[in-house]
C-alpha cells in the first residue's frame, strides 16, 4: 500500500492476466485520509492501450474511491512478458463539496504552486489462472521480469498522458468477422441476383426462338394453300370446256 498525507492507494502494481486477443481489467481502491476533499487524476505513458474509469475524480473525506483499468485486447505477446507501461496517480486538497466536474487540469499544476502528491505505479503481467493439476509444480514466483521504474524523488510527468475513459476503437477478431459475414452476404446475393438474370434472358430467348420458328413454318404453309386453291379453280374452269 501506497502512503502519503491524502491517498492510501492499494494495490501498487497493476497486475493484469496476460492473454491474447481479450479485454482485461484490474482494480485500483483510493482511501482518503483526510479531513479534506481530494481530487485525483490518473496518467499513463501508454494512454491508447488502456482506459480508466474514472480517470479523475474527487473522494469524500475518510472515504475510497475504486477505480477500475482496462488494458485493451493485444494482438500480439510481449517479449519475456515484460511490460514497460507506468502510471501516475496525482492528487490534491480541492474546495469542500467538489464534483469531478470541478476539476480542471490546472489544479494539478505544481508550476501554479499546488501542493500535488504524486504516486508511481508500475505495470506487471502475470500468467492466467490455470486448473488445478494433480501433478505439483515448482512455484514460479519471481519468473516473469518486472519493468525498471525510477525511484528518484522527481517524476517526469511529460512522460505521462491522462488516460481515456473510453477504449480506444479497434478492430478485434469478432468485428472482422463480422465484416466477413456481411461481404460473404452481400456477394451471395449479387450471385443470386445474377443466376435470376440469366434465367430470364433463358427464358425470353427460348420464346423469341418459337416465334421464330412459327414464322419461319408459316411461309411454306401458305404456298400450299394457294397452290391448292389454284388447281381448284383450274379443275373447275377444265370441266366446264
Amino acid at each position: 500500500m501506497s502512503t502519503g498525507e491524502l491517498l492510501s492507494i492499494e494495490p501498487q502494481e497493476l497486475q493484469f492476466p496476460f492473454e491474447l486477443r481479450k479485454q482485461i481489467s484490474c482494480s485500483l481502491q483510493l482511501l482518503n485520509k483526510s479531513d479534506n476533499y481530494v481530487a485525483f487524476k490518473v496518467k499513463t505513458t501508454n494512454p491508447k492501450k488502456y482506459c480508466v474509469r474514472p480517470n479523475t475524480g474527487v473522494v469524500l473525506p475518510r472515504s475510497t474511491c475504486d477505480v477500475i483499468v482496462t488494458m485493451q485486447a493485444q494482438k500480439e505477446a510481449p517479449l519475456d512478458m515484460q511490460c514497460k507501461d507506468k502510471f501516475l496517480l496525482q492528487s490534491v486538497v480541492t474546495s469542500a463539496g467538489a464534483t469531478p466536474k470541478d476539476i480542471t487540469a490546472e489544479m494539478f499544476s505544481k508550476e501554479s504552486g499546488h501542493l500535488v502528491e504524486e504516486c508511481k505505479l508500475r505495470v506487471l503481467y502475470v500468467a492466467p489462472p490455470r486448473p488445478p493439476s494433480p501433478v505439483h509444480e515448482g512455484s514460479e514466483e519471481g519468473s516473469s521480469p518486472r519493468a525498471s521504474i525510477s525511484d528518484n524523488g522527481n517524476t517526469n510527468t511529460a512522460e505521462y498522458t491522462p488516460v481515456s475513459r473510453v477504449m480506444v476503437d479497434r478492430h478485434d477478431p469478432q468485428e472482422n468477422s463480422s465484416e466477413a459475414r456481411a461481404v460473404i452476404t452481400k456477394l451471395t446475393e449479387e450471385k443470386n441476383s445474377a443466376i435470376q438474370q440469366n434465367s430470364k434472358l433463358q427464358q425470353e430467348l427460348e420464346l423469341l426462338r418459337r416465334e421464330s420458328g412459327r414464322s419461319s413454318g408459316g411461309i411454306p404453309f401458305m404456298y400450299v394453300i394457294i397452290i391448292g386453291l389454284i388447281g381448284i379453280i383450274l379443275g373447275y374452269l377444265l370441266k366446264k370446256t
